[in-house]
């Protein structure tokens, strides 16, 4: 993390240990930036943007950014974490690097661990309390990254696990959301959905006769509003943040996914099961549970360890189903490495 500090109202500042860049009205020295309108520039080009938060338009458009600047430098007219930790949120996986204005010590903990991993800089004025409080949190942020000795590894392959159903029960009512997809599915396809955004289960689309209803082989009864389901991008949603024409990850029982457009939902109320499960690994470990509540019929289908579909009216205590299982939470949908948990 980079400590900046801001001297764009004229003042002066010794060039102080540990400070990165100083924000000036011209950029005429080395490692100094100037805000020319909307824009960040060094001494020779553009370098980002310069963002103010007054409201949700322009907090989404600091997000529109994200991947086609350098930096972005984020000002809040009134201060609020929610606007840091969403656009930390979004820039994860991309080149652009944040830089936070700051003028508190309490807005400089905060933005320097917006969602514990924190915006690229902060950003402020030459008074010593802001300057030494922004340079701490700079060695905490250093100590913390020679501190984590578990490196965070994601594969953009989809490797489903198998686990193990611990108890099938009484899931109450619950509105249900069938999705109706402009492709048909294939055989052993379907949507990764589930209650915990660190544990998803293969949801079987409808391509199986039944004795009773036809085939709807472009539909997956996917379960409640409250559910997370799997984006084409690798982000996630809830149910009840779907629209038509949303693409979703369709997956099949060995991994291979393809991206399908949402046709349109179809929301009725239905009885539920709720399906509990382990989604540890190994059996001598202790149990990581984790469940997802699907409409109660025999035409809504997890896959098997096998890779066979199952119906949720007859699976049992000890069978094992597919799904996705990840260490890493999720805010807005994109992953975090902050700590989450979800019961």
């Amino acid at each position: 993390m980079e400590v900046w500090v801001d001297l764009r109202n004229g003042e002066s500042s010794h060039r102080a240990e540990g400070v990165d860049r100083w924000l000036t009205p011209e950029a005429k020295g080395v490692n100094e930036i100037a805000v020319k309108g909307e824009e960040l520039h060094d001494q020779t080009h553009c370098i980002g943007a310069h963002v103010i938060v007054k409201d949700a338009s322009s907090q989404d458009l600091g997000r529109s950014l994200i991947g086609s600047v350098e930096w972005l430098l984020v000002e809040c007219e009134t201060w609020s974490m929610i606007p840091f930790e969403n656009l930390v949120a979004a820039r994860k996986g991309s080149p652009t690097k944040i830089a936070a204005r700051i003028r508190s010590t309490h807005e400089a903990q905060g933005a320097g661990f917006a969602l514990e991993s924190g915006v690229d800089a902060l950003v402020v004025d030459s008074s010593t309390e802001l300057l030494e409080a922004a340079l701490i949190i700079k060695a905490q942020r250093l100590e913390h990254a020679a501190e984590k000795v578990e490196t965070q590894h994601e594969s953009d392959s989809f490797e489903l696990t198998p686990m193990r159903v611990t108890s099938v029960t009484d899931g109450g009512v619950g509105d249900r959301y069938c999705l109706d997809f402009t492709s048909l599915l294939n055989i052993g396809e379907g949507a990764l959905v589930g209650s915990n955004s660190k544990a998803l289960i293969l949801v079987h689309g409808e391509t199986i006769a039944s004795n009773f209803v036809p085939t709807r082989p472009f539909r997956v009864n996917a379960g409640p509003p409250h559910s997370y389901i799997m984006m084409a991008d690798g982000t996630t949603k809830y149910m009840s943040e779907l629209q038509s024409g949303d693409e979703l990850l369709i997956v099949d029982q060995e991994g291979v996914s393809r991206p399908v457009s949402l046709g349109r939902i179809k929301i009725e109320t239905r009885p539920m099961l709720k399906v509990n499960f382990d989604t540890s690994t190994n059996m001598h470990a202790k149990a990581k549970e984790a469940h997802v509540f699907m409409q109660q019929a025999e035409t809504v289908r997890l896959v098997s360890q096998l890779g066979k579909p199952c119906s949720v009216t007859e699976i049992k205590p000890g069978e094992f189903i597919l799904g996705l299982h990840g260490d890493t939470g999720r805010h807005i949908g994109a992953t975090i490495t902050s700590q989450v948990e979800e019961r």
